[in-house]
């Protein structure tokens, strides 16, 4: 994440005020906008993969993929024996 930070403002809990101000004098970042960011750029990505989750759920699930997914494979099944012969 480059480029210049944008200022925002969010209304915390005062106990996660306060756990941020701890974390930050531990040293745990630099700066409080520092942990806020990681912590945020964290359950970002951990949301994007649980989206991707429900996608590959979502696939697997779909007839018509599975069927050209079937097709794939089938096309594909001589050639994947013949070069399991020149490995093995």
């Amino acid at each position: 994440m480059r480029g210049k930070a944008k200022k925002a403002t969010f209304s915390l809990h005062p106990d996660v005020l306060a756990a941020l101000d701890e974390a930050t004098a531990r040293g745990a970042a630099p700066s409080k906008n520092v942990l806020v960011e990681r912590a945020l750029v964290k359950e970002l990505k951990e949301l994007q993969r649980q989206m991707r989750q429900a996608q590959w759920q979502e696939g697997a699930n779909d007839p018509l993929l599975l069927k050209d997914i079937s097709e794939i494979e089938a096309t594909f099944q001589s050639a994947d024996a013949e070069t399991a012969r020149r490995i093995g």
